[in-house]
């Protein structure tokens, strides 16, 4: 039987969660822009301290979802909280390259525990509709990029820069410590009680996924992270008098984009729950290669509207995309595997970073980073054309049975 009585919290911490990651993976790109000027160091200096926390996220995932499996999700997601949060506050405080340095790497050794253990923790409750849920959840990652934006912005230009570190931080430990009263009376589980009937896929198809998918989660998630990274850059470069000259409004921008991406992902958990996902992927990979093309040369209101639809069409892919790796990976694996997709995921950051700070330092701007992403958007849709067609095992799959 499914034990609401668990599953709603497990619902709203996940969803938090997913949000405090965006957030505290994004606001450094919108800080930078402060500390360009308070400590007077350059853009690609300063973006560089951001690469070990990034590296982080991802090395950090395997490890963090297996001891998830030990100690229970809900354990870890209360770590992830207060670590994240005290980290973020340290970064306030910072007084030095070496200091920020440490609590960036913080942030992003916390941070790694999210998605290997939130996002099956969520599944695991979602009962019969494992795409609204992902999309629904995916929302809030798309809002956490955005409040972003925002709170950096706005708690720069009104309080400082150590504002826009420390005021998430108290929100992310705060959430913590909440979550630890839950867990120590007994109002939140780990176990569902629900099981599902599921068809396994041949070997096969199995192999023949896994190793598309890799590709495409490769290129997807390098398009993804060189996209959050540079958009703040871009807007200040190119914004032509939409941001006025505050920080706020380069945020406002960032924001409008990856709120509009948020929605963008509940829409694609619908069509993933209701159509074949081998063709709901490809066509949120078709759109992203035309939009970064446009993106490399766009400016003022057209970047922000490219800027939204390619972001949409990247993010819109996520609940095929999970729902694909589940389908074609054995219950029992579906930890590992997940543990392993949030280490390649994340374990691109760091070349992302590179890759964006690289360009900025060698031509001042982005035009050649948009034209190289679309490439490789290119190519995941190449890779992703030889998935299996839609059949039997997809839709085994899923849940094949609702919950009593």
């Amino acid at each position: 039987m499914h034990n609401n009585q668990s599953s709603l919290p497990v619902v709203v911490f996940s969803c938090l969660g997913h949000l405090y990651i965006h957030l505290c993976m994004a606001f450094y790109f919108v800080i930078i822009l402060a500390l360009e000027v308070d400590w007077r160091m350059p853009y690609h200096d300063l973006l560089e301290l951001w690469t070990l926390g990034a590296l982080m996220i991802g090395a950090a995932a395997l490890p963090a979802g297996m001891l998830g499996d030990r100690i229970g999700a809900s354990s870890m997601m209360a770590i992830f909280f207060i670590g994240m949060g005290v980290c973020s506050i340290a970064a306030g405080f910072a007084d030095s390259r070496f200091t920020l340095l440490l609590a960036l790497t913080g942030i992003g050794l916390f941070a790694s525990i999210y998605h290997p253990v939130g996002i099956p923790w969520l599944v695991r409750s979602a009962g019969a509709n494992k795409g609204k849920a992902l999309g629904f959840n995916g929302i809030f990652g798309s809002l956490g990029t955005a409040v972003a934006g925002i709170t950096a912005g706005a708690l720069i230009d009104l309080v400082s820069w150590r504002a826009a570190f420390i005021v998430p931080g108290l929100m992310c430990a705060g959430t913590g410590v909440v979550l630890l009263r839950y867990l120590l009376r007994g109002k939140i589980s780990d176990e569902t009680g629900y099981t599902e009937k599921v068809e396994q896929p041949s070997r096969e198809d199995r192999v023949r996924v896994f190793a598309v998918l890799l590709v495409t989660m490769f290129f997807a998630s390098l398009i993804y992270n060189s996209t959050q990274t540079a958009l703040p850059k871009t807007f200040e470069l190119r914004h032509d008098g939409l941001a006025g000259d505050g920080a706020f409004g380069i945020g406002m921008l960032v924001a409008a984009v990856y709120t509009a991406a948020g929605l963008m992902q509940l829409l694609g958990g619908h069509l993933a729950d209701r159509h074949p996902l081998k063709y709901v992927y490809l066509g949120a990979l078709l759109l992203q290669a035309p939009l970064l093309w446009l993106a490399a040369s766009s400016g003022g209101i057209q970047l922000v509207v490219v800027a939204m639809f390619m972001v949409m069409a990247n993010v819109g892919a996520l609940p095929a995309e999970n729902m694909l790796l589940a389908a074609y990976t054995p219950l029992k694996r579906h930890g590992l595997v997940f543990g392993l997709k949030f280490v390649l995921a994340f374990g691109v950051a760091p070349l992302a970073i590179q890759l964006v700070a690289f360009v900025a330092k060698a031509t001042g701007e982005f035009y050649w980073l948009f034209v190289s992403l679309s490439l490789c958007a290119f190519a995941a849709l190449s890779a992703a054309i030889w998935l299996p067609r839609p059949g039997t095992a997809e839709f085994e799959g899923r849940i094949s049975e609702a919950p009593p």
